[in-house]
């Protein structure tokens, strides 16, 4: 491709925006950054002014988030090719590996952001080519069905059961959440020690109803309030380690971009 390919960059995290654009010069040295946003109006603004090839967009964003973002700019007659940048599992926006539209998880893997510009290039060529434009209807019709959590309020409370009683725990008081077998143990803040609590729940079903700025999976099997780390240790090897309430929680090589710029 002879073709100038020009790309715009929105997310409200800097770090997320300085990562994404710091790989994609390694990994794509053609692709020229045409700015980098921090929420939806500004993305929508530099759309419009810079008629970019390729949008990277979180779906949330103060302002516009991704997916009212992504509605507006189905509307011109030029669009780009959009890259969902999310939080959320693997399993709900497998569906898009063979759509125009990609994605990338946090935390950015460089592997997966390979695979996402081979991808985009490929798309490049072939939309040249062609005569006719994505669906991008019944793309935002199909990611809002596999998303209907971006759509309503996040879980604030989580009722437990404690031998008879029943108890409301407001997520703000939880530290953190570990899978075990058929049960979920949810970890709450006490002033001494943790209160532990069984759920009948998968981890999965539950990401999906927590709000994902405030709750992050650092393992298989451990999602954490981020608001509840106390402390962030590495040893020598490399391994990570959140302590909260005196828990020493393991931290998955995958997730530990998360927090490299913060220890």
């Amino acid at each position: 491709m002879n073709k100038r390919i020009t790309a715009i960059i929105a997310d409200d995290e800097p770090l997320l925006r300085y990562q994404l654009n710091k790989m994609l010069a390694d990994v794509w040295p053609e692709l020229d950054i045409l700015v980098s946003c921090e929420n939806g109006k500004d993305a929508l603004d530099a759309i419009v002014a810079k008629q970019p090839d390729i949008a990277f967009l979180d779906i949330r964003m103060p302002e516009m988030d991704g997916m009212t973002l992504m509605r507006k700019i189905n509307q011109f007659d030029k669009f780009p090719f959009v890259v969902f940048v999310t939080a959320y599992d693997e399993y709900a926006v497998r569906a898009f590996e063979t759509n125009a539209i990609d994605y990338l998880l946090k935390p950015l893997n460089e592997k997966r952001l390979e695979q996402c510009v081979l991808k985009m290039k490929q798309r490049l060529i072939d939309h040249s080519t062609e005569k006719t434009t994505p669906d991008l209807n019944m793309l935002f019709e199909k990611f809002q069905s596999l998303f209907p959590s971006e759509h309503k309020n996040y879980l604030k409370w989580i009722r437990v059961q404690k031998g008879e009683d029943i108890e409301l725990i407001h997520c703000s008081d939880i530290q953190f959440f570990k899978a075990e077998d058929k049960y979920i143990s949810l970890y709450k803040k006490n002033k001494t020690q943790s209160d532990v609590f069984l759920l009948r729940s998968s981890l999965r079903e539950l990401l999906l109803q927590l709000d994902p700025d405030e709750f992050w999976q650092i393992h298989r099997s451990v999602v954490v309030n981020v608001n509840a780390i106390e402390k962030i240790k590495r040893d020598c090897t490399g391994k990570m380690q959140l302590i909260i309430g005196g828990n020493a929680l393991q931290v998955s090589r995958a997730m530990q971009n998360k927090f490299l710029y913060n220890i």
